[in-house]
């Protein structure tokens, strides 16, 4: 358990590295797969590369986050030292044998490129072309690396891809390459700026969404209060000369509405247990995506491989007492009993859910070699993190919860018998309610899953973190009114069940996100096949199901604030 904590918090925190002169740099090689799907990747060398003579170097680590991503780096064999130039040299030979061009036949055919690493900066190559007829194929055998420095550190690294070579069987094919070193102006802190595209996230209609969802959310908030202020004032009137009516006028007299159902309004959810642990973890959710974001605001986290999961994972682990606290305290307001059964489903709820399809993706990967495919002691670390972290933390936040704010101190008697919800209007019904509550919060946010799209299935930097947090924002405040009114007319229509609509009328936001995901994939992707199919809609799947229980979450905390203080400010006998 401390191993995995340490190592957690020391992933938190970038790793730079200062060279003297002539000291090894050292060239990685990571991945190769077609152009068009970002995340179809296999291991360099599986393609009949060859390696460099030198064999051995002197610092090697992959962290938890790398692992997960797929992220395994081999050594190229290349000798690099700081600031050493290198002429052209021959560093390996292929012995073109006819199943060796095939796979690189195959390869150019599919547009496959290449990822290197040298001081964390990536550098891509194409493997080689194809003539105009496609009849003849070559490869790229000649490697010219141009390296930036600012001192005693890297800032620049480019690849100039020489050397065309007609792939002819049973040949052989030298493969080289050169190092040229240059000085530059380029900052440390500014080296990943050429790798970012400010005029695809800073563009206008990113400006505009941002401007349209707040307009959104001014109108919206506008409109609940002025709603809610209006109709809520009469009612409270209406209810208060109630009081001086006498028997016969209040029999005559047109009562109904929200008051109605004071005796019922607080009587637990139905499956307290299930609803509790949602609630909980959506509340960590909520919290891993504030914790996160802002970190990745001040640290620049998209400058470090793997840095943006480790986080999460990191401060997932650490909030595991906001998830025990709400949600134990939840199910005991409820009147729940089985609590240590109610800490374990909230503690695993999502882990289970990420990991599950993680492994199920897992198992795809491995049949097509992909270099996707997770480690098992790397499964193995994640286990031990959800044991020995997660569920500690847990229990923490369950018996806080519990003790602190697990009294079911409501501001009205909950009657012994449970009134019969009358009838009312179709579009009354919480089904219905659930289906629409989700399309405001989904428009608040659409334009901005292009861009997260993009940026986890296309070749682009998400680094607009500012971005992010805003339409967090918005998305909180649009969940919270959409809600607010949706429960308000539920309760009006005299039906009481209003704990579980307006948790899936916020949930329903991940419905819409799920079904944009479909209209990504055929008009936005070029992606075909079993692997790539699965692990885009199995990760989705993970995406929208946990925006939705967050989402969720927000929107039933929120109604709860909000029914609480109307039933309180009612005088009731």
């Amino acid at each position: 358990m401390h191993q995995n904590t340490v190592l957690l918090l020391i992933l938190v925190l970038p790793v730079r590295h200062c060279y003297q002169d002539k000291e090894e740099v050292v060239l990685w090689m990571n991945t190769v797969g077609p152009y068009h799907n970002r995340q179809e990747t296999y291991k360099y060398f599986s393609l009949p590369f060859c390696v460099g003579s030198k064999k051995s170097i002197s610092h090697y680590h992959e962290t938890l986050g790398e692992a997960l991503q797929g992220v395994e780096l081999e050594f190229s064999g290349l000798d690099i030292k700081f600031k050493d130039d290198v002429m052209q040299t021959t560093y390996c030979e292929v012995d073109l044998d006819k199943g060796r061009r095939d796979a690189f036949v195959y390869a150019i055919k599919n547009h496959y490129w290449y990822q290197m690493y040298i001081d964390d900066l990536p550098i891509w190559g194409i493997v080689g072309e194809a003539d105009e007829n496609g009849e003849d194929y070559y490869l790229w055998t000649y490697k010219k690396l141009e390296i930036g420095f600012n001192g005693n550190r890297i800032v620049d690294v480019n690849l100039t891809s020489e050397g065309k070579v007609k792939l002819v069987p049973n040949t052989k094919i030298q493969m080289s390459y050169s190092v040229k070193w240059k000085k530059s102006d380029v900052k440390f802190e500014d080296r990943f700026d050429k790798y970012l595209d400010p005029s695809f996230f800073q563009h206008r209609i990113h400006w505009f969404s941002i401007f349209n969802s707040f307009m959104m959310v001014i109108f919206l908030v506008g409109l609940v209060s002025m709603i809610l202020m209006r109709t809520l004032r009469k009612d409270y009137a209406r209810y208060s000369k109630e009081e001086e009516m006498d028997d016969m006028d209040r029999d005559l007299g047109d009562e109904y509405g929200w008051k109605q159902v004071h005796g019922d309004v607080f009587r637990p959810s139905s499956h307290p247990l299930i609803f509790s642990s949602l609630i909980g973890s959506g509340c960590q959710i909520f919290a891993v995506s504030l914790i996160v974001i802002i970190v990745a605001m001040i640290e620049d986290l998209y400058t470090e491989r793997g840095s943006m999961l480790s986080t999460a994972i990191f401060v997932y682990a650490a909030t595991s007492p906001v998830n025990g606290y709400f949600g134990g305290s939840l199910y005991a307001r409820q009147g729940g009993r089985r609590w240590i059964k109610q800490m374990f489903i909230g503690a695993f709820l999502i882990p289970a859910m990420v990991c599950g399809t993680a492994f199920f993706i897992n198992f795809i990967a491995i049949y097509y070699h992909a270099s996707r495919a997770i480690p098992f002691a790397t499964m193995v670390a994640v286990c031990c993190i959800c044991f020995f972290v997660i569920l500690p933390l847990n229990l923490v936040g369950t018996i806080l919860g519990r003790n602190l704010s697990g009294q079911p101190n409501f501001p009205c008697r909950v009657n012994a018998v449970p009134r019969p919800i009358p009838e009312k209007k179709w579009f009354m019904e919480p089904a219905v309610i659930v289906c629409l509550g989700g399309i405001l919060p989904f428009g608040s946010i659409f334009i901005e899953m292009y861009f997260i799209f993009t940026s986890f299935w296309a070749y682009k930097i998400y680094y607009v973190y500012g971005f992010m947090m805003l339409v967090l924002v918005i998305l909180c405040i649009v969940t919270v009114c959409v809600t607010i009114v949706c429960t308000y007319f539920l309760l009006n229509a005299e039906d009481y069940r209003w704990q579980w609509t307006s948790f899936l009328s916020a949930a329903s936001t991940a419905i819409y996100v799920y079904m944009y995901s479909f209209y990504y994939y055929f008009f936005k992707t070029k992606m075909y096949g079993l692997f790539q199919t699965s692990f885009y809609f199995g990760y989705m799947a993970v995406f929208s199901t946990a925006l939705g229980i967050m989402c969720g979450a927000i929107g039933y905390m929120g109604t709860s604030a909000f029914v609480r203080k109307i039933y309180t400010n009612v005088k009731i006998d």
